[in-house]
């Protein structure tokens, strides 16, 4: 299996399963004499883990992270850092109906097909529990990227959204309540609809907006690397994502040119920010914001029909431990993919920089 490795200078490769022993990462690239806070990394996977509300999934798992190599006296040392996640609380059990049966939108049928078998428990690779290792490598590219900030948070669950601008919320209520919405009062509809999905044993989608403030200008290649193809590229790489749009998204198809373009203040900051922080391809130093859009969880807690590896029609129904809504759990990760796209192309640049002065051409 090929695709497990993500980033160009800092390189994250992650492996494991859902239901194995645990999952693990290797990251390279990482800068040495890199202070590493190690409160700060076990604070995002805090942020992710399963069972920290209601509306998540049940499982429990500590999800503490084992560092291996790479980090000596809390300093990075430049060589790679290898980290494991052991898995605690696995349930395989819940899974064994699914032996020979293929869930409607999971990876269990394109598995099967193309590797000739599949790991049913819990989707084995294909499981969003790998995630866990980009969350701890997110963290780390956070604490080399001083003064850039990351803040996701969820903006819309099934047809409640929210309308107002992220210039106008108060993104440090984001973690105030288990949504992570940082609207209260929306918050409460959205946790309650989530609660109504749940009992009735179905799943429903949102969408997760993200700003990274204080970024450089320079980040991001003109051409096939451009910043916002790679966060594209990052956040779809994303279990259950469906859908990315940075800056004026798809509304701005519906705006003239000229409401449309950013125009220029004398230190070359924009009036607007329709480009959402980036233009070419290149970061402008404003805000870069986006959104991404989650389907709803494909596993349900009711009965439904399917068809079996013999091309029979059976009856299933989901077992074990699922999250109604992925979103709130989503917030995280989506901080995490856009810090190790920032940080990959933070050392780029400073490559570029260090062969200019060197006189390479």
């Amino acid at each position: 299996m090929s695709g497990n490795t993500f980033g160009t200078v800092f390189r994250l490769t992650t492996f494991g399963e859902s239901h194995g022993k645990g999952l693990g990462g290797i990251l390279e690239g990482c800068p040495a004499g890199i202070p590493l806070d190690p409160d700060a990394i076990q604070g995002e996977l805090d942020r992710r883990k399963p069972g920290q509300s209601a509306i998540v999934t049940q499982r429990k798992e500590a999800d503490q992270v084992e560092f291996f190599s790479g980090i000596f006296e809390g300093m990075t040392t430049g060589t790679p850092i290898g980290f494991l996640i052991r898995n605690t609380n696995q349930k395989s059990g819940d899974y064994s109906h699914l032996k020979d049966s293929y869930r409607p939108s999971h990876a269990d049928y394109v598995y099967e097909q193309k590797y000739g078998l599949r790991d049913y428990r819990g989707g084995g690779r294909s499981s969003a529990r790998e995630t866990v290792c980009r969350v701890v490598a997110g963290a780390i590219a956070r604490q080399m990227l001083p003064g850039v900030t990351f803040n996701a948070y969820v903006s819309q669950v099934g047809g409640l959204k929210l309308e107002a601008p992220y210039q106008s919320l108060d993104l440090s209520l984001i973690e105030s309540n288990p949504v992570r919405c940082p609207d209260p009062a929306m918050a409460e509809k959205m946790e309650e609809l989530i609660r109504k999905v749940r009992k009735e044993g179905d799943t429903i989608g949102g969408v997760v907006s993200c700003v990274i403030r204080n970024v450089p200008v320079g980040l991001g290649e003109p051409v096939f690397d451009k910043l916002h193809a790679r966060l594209g590229q990052a956040m779809l790489s994303i279990n259950a994502v469906k859908g990315f749009e940075y800056g004026s998204g798809f509304q701005g198809v519906e705006m003239k040119g000229s409401q449309h373009n950013d125009a220029y203040n004398p230190d070359g900051s924009t009036k607007t920010n329709y480009s959402g922080g980036i233009q070419g391809g290149i970061s402008n130093g404003m805000d870069i914001y986006f959104r991404v859009a989650f389907k709803p969880v494909a596993t349900l807690l009711q009965a439904y029909e399917t068809i079996n590896s013999s091309g029979e029609t059976v009856g299933l129904q989901g077992k074990g431990r699922h999250d109604p809504c992925v979103v709130p759990r989503a917030v995280p990760i989506v901080e995490a993919m856009a810090a190790l796209v920032m940080a990959d192309f933070y050392l780029l640049s400073k490559l570029s920089k260090w062969s200019a002065g060197n006189g390479s051409s």
